[in-house]
C-alpha cells in the first residue's frame, strides 16, 4: 500500500540530495530589500525595538521612519537607482554587498524572508522568487516544519 502524498510541495525529499526542506543563505544582494513601491511592516513592539536601537523614542521612530498604509504602519523607502530601498539598507558600508543597518532588530517580515506564503504556494512560486534571490537553494537546510514556523509569522 502506499503511503499518502506529503502535505507539501516542500516536504518531498529532494531528488539529489534525498533531503526534505529548502535551502537559503543571505547573499546580501539586497534584492529584497528593495524594488517597487511596496512595505515592510512594523509591529508596535517592532518600532520599540528599533527605536530603542536608534536611541529615540517610538513616537520619534514612528515619525521618522514609517508611514501608513493600507495593510498597515511600515518602514518608509528612499529612492535609488535600484529601485525603493527600505531607509535601513545601506550600500555603502561593504563594497558591492547592501547590507541592513537595523539587522539585529530588523522587523519579522524580513527576518521570515523568503519563507513567505507567497513563495510556498507552489515549487513553481518558489522557483520564481529564486530569479531575484541569489541565495534562495543556496546554504544550510531548512526543514519543513522550521519552514512552516517561519511562514506562519507573517501574511506575506
Amino acid at each position: 500500500m502506499r503511503s499518502p502524498s506529503p502535505a507539501e510541495w516542500f516536504d518531498r525529499p529532494d531528488p539529489a540530495s534525498g533531503e526534505a526542506g529548502l535551502r537559503f543563505k543571505c547573499t546580501m544582494c539586497g534584492n529584497c530589500c528593495t524594488g517597487p513601491e511596496g512595505y515592510v511592516l512594523v509591529s508596535d513592539a517592532e518600532i520599540a525595538a528599533l527605536a530603542g536601537r536608534l536611541g529615540m523614542s517610538p513616537g520619534e521612530f514612528t515619525d521618522r521612519y514609517t508611514h501608513m498604509t493600507p495593510p498597515g504602519r511600515s518602514l518608509i523607502e528612499k529612492e535609488t537607482h535600484f529601485g525603493r530601498d527600505c531607509i535601513f539598507l545601506d550600500r555603502d558600508k561593504i563594497a558591492g554587498k547592501a547590507v541592513c543597518g537595523v539587522y539585529e532588530d530588523r522587523p519579522a517580515q524580513c527576518r521570515t524572508w523568503p519563507f513567505w506564503k507567497s513563495n510556498l504556494v507552489s515549487k513553481r512560486a518558489w522557483e520564481l522568487s529564486k530569479r531575484r534571490c541569489p541565495g534562495m537553494g543556496q546554504g544550510p537546510l531548512s526543514t519543513p516544519v522550521q519552514i512552516r514556523v517561519m511562514r506562519d509569522v507573517v501574511e506575506m
